[in-house]
């Protein structure tokens, strides 16, 4: 009773469904056969690519293509499907002929020639120039030959910042200096960029805001061309500095913090004035610093050469003549340095 059972149940089963299931089912089967009789006692199934396209295209149509699945596993018929999608879309993104056509490359060099030597043309300038030399071709293709601009525009350093005002600015500055007793004095800068000029020098034992502004009225006199002053961060540049340089017309120009590099023209004055003066003289009040510090002022000013001016003094001194007279020492700074010349014999 039991056989009868299992021989009646798939045949009633079969009545209840479709034909084109019954078909499909068929065909699956009858491959499979065709396939094991391919292998010829060989112990691997061998498929051949259009084995493997069948049942991607099986798997497609037909939902219940696994339980018919016997030479293969599932995942099997899966991984070709995945494959063959990758050929496909392969196969539909080829390059192909069609399209644009390429443009010379003459005519890609010459816009690049172009932007380089005017740095300020854009792509509709180009784009006209390249139309009135007759060639034939789109504003957006020249643009996609264009270095790409950048983010913002280029600022400039500050050695071009400079050297762009260098006659109109000055630099200020203060030198710490002791005195014989211990206590701690300031010398107060005013330095022209032009030509490294020192244009006022005083001490003080108390900076203050008001203090320094008073010096600046003594620097600058109203008929000055001076436009900016360079200046650290330092607290003696208060609220009453900052009026009375703006009532003389004056701009401040304040350097970053910790970035004494940015005022290097009235660091390097005070490093020399160090070096070649307060480093030898040891002074009792602040009254005999000025007198100090006033000598090597006008011996800067006057006698000494600088390398940025052409190994010439801040105040223009002339050539004299091989047959001037005899060269003489002129002692300078009480003597610590000299300033020599040719004089005619008395």
């Amino acid at each position: 009773m039991g056989s009868v059972l299992v021989v009646l149940f798939p045949a009633v089963r079969d009545l209840c469904r479709r034909r084109s299931d019954l078909e499909a089912e068929l065909l699956a089967l009858r491959h499979q056969v065709v396939v094991l009789q391919r292998r010829r006692g060989a112990r691997r199934v061998q498929l051949h690519r259009a084995d493997r396209v069948f049942w991607v295209l099986l798997s497609r149509l037909w939902p219940r293509w696994r339980k018919a699945l016997v030479v293969v596993k599932p995942e099997t018929v899966i991984a070709w499907h995945r494959r063959a999608f990758g050929w496909y879309w392969r196969w539909k993104s080829r390059a192909r002929s069609v399209g644009r056509p390429p443009r010379p490359r003459e005519v890609i060099e010459l816009i690049r020639a172009m932007r380089q030597a005017n740095p300020t043309w854009g792509a509709p300038r180009i784009h006209g120039e390249l139309l009135k030399l007759g060639i034939d071709i789109g504003e957006s293709t020249v643009s996609t030959y264009l270095p790409t601009p950048p983010r913002r525009p280029p600022s400039q350093g500050w050695r071009a910042f400079l050297h762009n005002h260098l006659a109109e600015m000055i630099a200020i500055d203060c030198a710490v200096v002791p005195t014989i007793t211990g206590h701690l004095l300031f010398v107060f800068i005013v330095l022209s960029l032009a030509r490294r000029k020192v244009l006022h020098v005083n001490v003080t034992a108390h900076p203050t805001a008001a203090w320094t502004a008073q010096q600046m009225v003594e620097a600058l006199p109203w008929t000055a061309t001076h436009r900016s002053v360079i200046r650290d961060r330092g607290a003696i540049y208060g609220k009453r500095f900052r009026e009375r340089v703006a009532g003389l017309g004056v701009e401040e120009v304040v350097i970053a913090p910790r970035s004494p590099w940015q005022n290097g023209c009235v660091e390097r004055f005070i490093g020399s004035l160090r070096r070649e003066c307060l480093d030898h003289v040891i002074a009792i009040d602040g009254r005999q610093w000025l007198r100090i510090v006033q000598s090597y002022v006008t011996y800067h000013n006057r006698s000494r050469t600088h390398l940025s001016l052409g190994k010439d003094a801040p105040d223009p001194q002339p050539v004299q003549s091989a047959d001037a007279g005899e060269i003489v020492a002129v002692a300078e700074v009480g003597g610590l340095h000299h300033r020599y010349e040719r004089r005619m014999a008395a």
